[in-house]
């Protein structure tokens, strides 16, 4: 009788294990991005690379969640959404905070101890994006509320769009003509290729969102 109990409890959908997940990866993300923020709005080098333990905390907590959502997929024989869908949407959340986890260490390696406005911009922006992936993902695990899922998807678009003007705001001025070292500029702009990629996985994520959205509909 424990055997097919056992048995019965594998078939079933595992939606509360993979909705604990996904609330604690987006959780540690949310936290990834505003301890970013703080780490970006700083003018201080030497406090940066103090900081940036709290970062990598953040990453590897991230690849441990990433890492238990793929053994949850490969131990249930139904799952909440499409298996796939899940997958790229745990691969998503892992890829924007390696993004922002990335740039930060890269501020740090280039020993970069400004904090330009068009920085601190970005990482206002990456927050806000956080926490609306935070409330999506909340969200899509009651699909009746769809209405509350596309404005969510629509605010996150919004502020990709924003990051996009500001990505050619901050490139234009990089390269404008005023004795700037060209060593700065080449560092400085794989810093803001970095923000920019971190904002286009956010939106990605809100594609495969839409793919569970139609799928379940």
């Amino acid at each position: 009788m424990a055997k097919v109990d056992s048995l019965i409890r594998w078939f079933m959908p595992k939606e509360e294990r993979f909705h604990e997940l996904f609330d604690r990866d987006t959780a540690n993300l949310l936290r990834a991005a505003r301890n970013f923020a703080e780490f970006a709005h700083l003018a201080d080098l030497e406090t940066r690379r103090v900081k940036m333990a709290q970062l990598r905390a953040c990453e590897h907590e991230g690849d441990l969640i990433t890492r238990q959502i793929f053994d949850a997929l490969n131990s249930s024989f139904i799952t909440p959404f499409d298996r796939e869908d899940i997958r790229s949407l745990a691969t998503d959340l892992d890829d924007i905070l390696d993004y922002v986890e990335g740039v930060a260490q890269h501020l740090v390696n280039f020993e970069l101890g400004e904090s330009p406005d068009g920085l601190q911009q970005f990482a206002d922006i990456i927050v806000e994006m956080a926490v609306e992936i935070e409330r999506i993902t909340e969200l899509i695990w009651n699909l009746a509320k769809e209405r509350q899922i596309q404005e969510a998807i629509v605010r996150i678009s919004d502020l990709e769009n924003k990051a996009d003007i500001l990505y050619n705001s901050v490139i234009t001025e990089l390269f404008r003509a005023n004795g700037r070292d060209p060593l700065e500029i080449l560092k400085w702009k794989e810093i803001y290729e970095g923000l920019e990629n971190a904002c286009d996985q956010c939106k990605d994520y809100t594609h495969i969102v839409g793919n569970v959205l139609v799928k379940n509909a």
